[in-house]
């Protein structure tokens, strides 16, 4: 007999004289003639009831059936004779597959957040992670829909690189060379040229670079992958290793490239609130009281546009003592951020036009020679959501600014080779996975909404 889901059996629109379960116990309560076994299979929030006779030849398994323990169940799906469900399961026969004893960590009672970061391998049975993955899973579907509904090409940038995006710093070495014996240059430095790759290589902090070779060819393109920093932060909202939504478009500028995030945005929103409406409602109503009401907030109105300068103008008249002072040139802040989104403008907020001394090199000089044309996406509640750019597709003008950076020419020869050959204006942004779903779900710490957080000194799983 086909399995059926928990979720499926929950949406029945009859009963069904025979159906397979399979799951795990989450609570058992005995009486004198039959016993009630909760079972969950991950599927749903809810778990379905099952209502096990004493008669039955295999009654005695029940007795094993405690928390954690892993359970088949052949039987019938009937109406409930209970308040808040409308099917239950009567056993026909009961099955104890993997027994689990009171030791198993995830008991019925309250855990704390840092407990449950110590079980990552179990924390998925439990309701806020099984809820937490199934919405992460979900706005994964959603990101691939929402680009492939637009023409887009999903391309698979590498994960081992030669370049930094970024020009931080903040990287992963990959080397497969002896580190307590190197081979060494005449001059004593180590010797990358007897490295797997012949020189330094490191694990990606972004696919954009690449992403772009693929934009000047097909067009419109996005990745969705890994990317790694080896900043040594522990707040959170910073892990080592993080997902990325990347697309990149051929002939676009900044409007475009604005239009389409404040799009995407709202998609994903919208997506979750459709699919994921018992998930985002437990969350709501255990994690964050004004989930529901904050996602609402970004569906029902556009963003306002503003420039960094008119930004700052706003803060400095804002009547507030701030903890990091305003100044044009300087990096705004959390703080500065959620008081555009959530205080001054009351809306979703794009910012734009930053100073070029605060970007990377890649993106593309304004005629003030003073700003670039970056943006960055604001939400309530969590601040810079997005940031992205039209790229500068100007061969000169991005040797200029390689050589502001610091930047050899010789490690970026393919990336100039673009504006070289057929060079277009193009535009892109960047979506880290893990902020979209804690903004989605309200859970505060990047590392309860990814499987396996990598933070500083933390790769335990």
């Amino acid at each position: 007999m086909p399995r059926t889901l928990v979720k499926d059996a929950l949406a029945a629109t009859a009963p069904r004289d025979s159906i397979l379960l399979q799951g795990w116990v989450r609570t058992r309560r005995d009486a004198k003639a039959f016993s009630f076994v909760e079972v969950n299979d991950g599927s749903s929030l809810k778990g379905l009831q099952v209502i096990v006779d004493a008669t039955l030849p295999d009654y005695a398994a029940v007795a094993r059936a405690h928390t954690g323990t892993s359970v088949e169940v052949h039987g019938r799906l009937v109406a409930s004779q209970g308040a808040g469900q409308q099917w239950e399961v009567v056993a026909e026969k009961f099955t104890v597959v993997g027994e689990a004893d009171a030791t198993y960590p995830l008991q019925k009672k309250g855990h704390t957040m840092e407990f449950l970061r110590g079980i990552a391998h179990l924390r998925p049975r439990s309701n806020l992670f099984g809820a937490v993955f199934r919405v992460r899973s979900r706005l994964a579907y959603a990101i691939h829909q929402f680009f492939q509904e637009r023409g887009f090409v999903y391309v698979h940038t590498p994960i081992i690189t030669a370049s930094d995006c970024e020009g931080a710093g903040e990287l992963f070495r990959v080397s497969t060379l002896d580190p307590a014996k190197p081979p060494r240059t005449a001059d004593g430095a180590v010797d990358y040229g007897q490295d797997f790759f012949a020189k330094q290589a490191y694990l990606t902090v972004s696919g954009q670079l690449e992403g772009e070779t693929f934009a000047c060819a097909l067009s419109n393109i996005y990745t969705f992958g890994p990317t790694f920093r080896a900043e040594n932060s522990h707040t959170s909202r910073h892990a080592s290793e993080f997902w990325m939504i990347e697309p990149e478009m051929a002939f676009c500028d900044l409007q475009g490239d604005m239009a389409v995030a404040e799009e995407f945005v709202k998609y994903l929103i919208r997506d979750a609130r459709t699919h994921c409406a018992a998930d985002l409602e437990f969350f709501a109503k255990f994690v964050d009281k004004d989930l529901l009401t904050r996602l609402d907030f970004v569906l029902e109105r556009p963003f306002q546009r503003c420039s960094y300068t008119e930004a700052i103008d706003l803060l400095a008249k804002a009547g507030r003592k701030w903890e990091h002072p305003v100044a044009w040139g300087d990096n705004l802040q959390s703080e500065h951020e959620r008081y555009l989104a959530e205080e001054h403008f009351k809306c979703p907020v794009t910012l734009f036009d930053y100073p070029r001394t605060l970007k990377p090199f890649y993106m593309r000089v304004n005629d003030d020679g003073r700003t670039v044309r970056a943006m960055d996406l604001l939400v309530p509640g969590i601040g810079e959501i997005i940031g992205g750019s039209q790229r500068e597709e100007r061969l000169e003008i991005l040797r200029e600014n390689l050589a502001e950076h610091h930047l050899s020419e010789k490690d970026y020869w393919w990336y100039l080779d673009l504006r070289r050959y057929g060079t277009v204006p193009h535009a892109g942004f960047g979506l880290g996975f893990e902020r979209m779903l804690m903004f989605v779900t309200g859970v505060a710490n990047i590392r309860d909404v990814i499987p396996f957080a990598r933070t500083p000194g933390s790769a335990d799983f």
